[in-house]
């Protein structure tokens, strides 16, 4: 009987510890905020990346930045699914309600899909600790219609935060969303050049092909005078 309890107490122990290992760990997305979401497919296209993310940003761990700057995986936390495709489609609804645009695309864009504006984007640094702000580092370059670079820019942002997981996360969505502010800034008006000379070019052919050609008048035809001939003889009678 005695041996028996122990058994019974041995398994509840067990079983203890399994429900503790196995706890679940609170998983966490990036916030996109409530961007304006476009009705008309109208608006500047727009085409987003290359999207590059420094390789200590793709896994599943939520890293915290150290005061010594180096990284360490939070215990009771993790990312839910590819933090890179979250930063991806952050990005393209903010950006999205910002131009007002439904003429946006990730890349490789779809056969058919001619974007006024490219945005290359490489970030390098994307994080935060208990007691380090979010930041974020990226360098972002705007290409037009022909493949020219119009634009670069070098970024660094940081975000304070109350120090829990859940307001990290915050923070670092925060600081991704006042990148996409600053990205669409700089969109609107490359875009708006870029359709203005669609525009006038359009115009140009239009014109070109409603004005007739213009028909040189034909030179009057002057004739030629015949020789008079002076040889004839003249008879009388």
């Amino acid at each position: 009987m005695v041996r028996f309890a122990h058994g019974v107490l041995l398994a509840g122990l067990i079983g203890l510890t399994g429900c503790t290992a196995f706890q679940p760990v609170p998983l966490y997305q990036l916030d996109s905020g409530n961007p304006h979401v476009p009705e008309q497919k109208s608006g500047p296209a727009v085409l987003l990346g290359p999207v590059e993310i420094a390789d200590y940003l793709n896994c599943d761990l939520l890293l915290q930045r150290q005061a010594d700057g180096s990284l360490t995986a939070a215990r009771r936390a993790r990312w839910a699914g590819n933090l890179p495709n979250d930063i991806d489609q952050l990005l393209l609804r903010q950006l999205a309600g910002r131009l007002d645009s439904q003429r946006l695309a990730l890349a490789p864009a779809a056969p058919g899909f001619t974007p006024e504006v490219q945005v290359q984007l490489s970030i390098t640094r994307l994080d935060s600790g208990p007691k380090q702000p979010a930041v974020l580092e990226a360098q972002w370059r705007l290409l037009d219609k022909r493949g020219q670079l119009r634009d670069t820019r070098l970024v660094r942002l940081e975000e304070p935060h109350q120090g829990a997981p859940a307001d990290q996360v915050k923070a670092q969505s925060l600081v991704l969303q006042r990148l996409a502010e600053q990205l669409a800034s700089a969109i609107q008006p490359l875009a708006a050049a870029e359709a203005e000379a669609a525009a006038a070019e359009e115009a140009r052919k239009n014109a070109a092909t409603r004005t007739p050609k213009k028909v040189e008048p034909t030179k009057p035809q002057i004739p030629i005078p015949s020789p008079v001939r002076t040889d004839v003889e003249i008879y009388r009678f």
